[in-house]
């Protein structure tokens, strides 16, 4: 198992980031303006008393972002949003400026919501990456390897033949810990971060109040601009810990209840990303074995005659 220098699986101790000179943030949080029962205010109020910035990375949402504005609360605040892509994947787009988020929504995401608001929209990955290009901003791809059974992974989707390996070349960084991820699955994504030149990310992918900060993304600046400039240039630093099975599973069951309305359009989304997966296991079915060619036939009753 390969680990990285600046790849650090501990408890994050922010006092001694910033003592070293670095500034700690979760670039990975979700709000009750998606689907988490944590309220913005409590967010920001905790983020500074650990002394970490953070990204408010709603489903598909910036209204976390837009409150956390207006709160008179000093932290470091990284304008983020969790686009879920028809396909399946799950980016992680951070902004220079929160007016750069606000219209990046209201051009491409809130005019292709689904009925269930926190699914997949009806743009593929190619489509929000290719539309971001007009913003100051950087594109990052969560927990790469996929949840569970869930396409919910570039990776996962470029194993599976739903997108091309190029997509890489579109992102500028992997989030190599995410705290609802597996060990295994986070040193994947590291290594695929390598592999494509990119830059890493980490943060706690929280639906709970206690999980903020649990898991940093560190860099030596002082402004969001210079953290954002640092995860391009790929000189940052990754702290934290995946959590513990049984705090996974109290997550899930305290995200369960925003979901549970939007069953109906959850399962169409799902069902959709399902299909290119369904027709190629069919073609396989229907296709069966290659046929063997003539002159593969004609080469084998050679071998076995000069084996005689």
């Amino acid at each position: 198992m390969h680990y990285y220098k600046d790849i650090i699986f501990e408890k994050p101790l922010p006092e001694e980031i910033r003592r070293l000179g670095l500034l700690p943030a979760d670039l990975h949080f979700h709000t009750r303006h998606s689907d988490s029962a944590t309220r913005v205010r409590d967010a920001l109020k905790l983020a500074a008393r650990r002394g970490v910035g953070l990204a408010i990375t709603d489903h598909n949402q910036v209204s976390g972002v837009a409150d956390a504005e207006r709160q008179k609360i000093h932290v470091p605040l990284i304008p983020g949003i969790e686009v879920s892509a028809n396909d399946g994947p799950h980016i992680l787009l951070y902004f220079y400026s929160a007016s750069d988020l606000l219209d990046f929504d209201r051009r491409h995401v809130e005019n292709n919501r689904r009925d269930g608001p926190f699914t997949a929209i009806h743009l593929d990955t190619p489509d929000i990456l290719d539309r971001r290009e007009d913003y100051s901003c950087i594109a990052v791809e969560a927990h790469p390897c996929g949840y569970a059974f869930l396409n919910r992974g570039v990776q996962r989707c470029v194993a599976g033949a739903c997108i091309g390996e190029e997509v890489f070349s579109c992102l500028d960084a992997l989030e190599v810990i995410c705290g609802g991820m597996a060990r295994s699955h986070n040193l994947k994504a590291a290594g695929l971060a390598v592999a494509h030149g990119l830059g890493r990310t980490g943060g706690t992918d929280g639906h709970l109040l206690h999980e903020l900060g649990g898991v940093v993304t560190c860099a030596e600046a002082d402004t969001v601009e210079e953290l954002l400039d640092a995860i391009r240039a790929r000189k940052t630093v990754i702290i934290g810990r995946e959590r513990p099975l049984v705090e996974k599973a109290v997550m899930g069951t305290a995200v369960l209840p925003h979901h549970l309305p939007y069953t109906v359009p959850i399962l169409q989304a799902r069902w959709e990303q399902s299909l290119p997966w369904i027709r190629r296991f069919v073609r396989a079915r229907l296709n069966g074995p290659a046929s063997p060619r003539p002159e593969d036939e004609k080469s084998r009753e050679t071998g076995r005659g000069g084996a005689r």
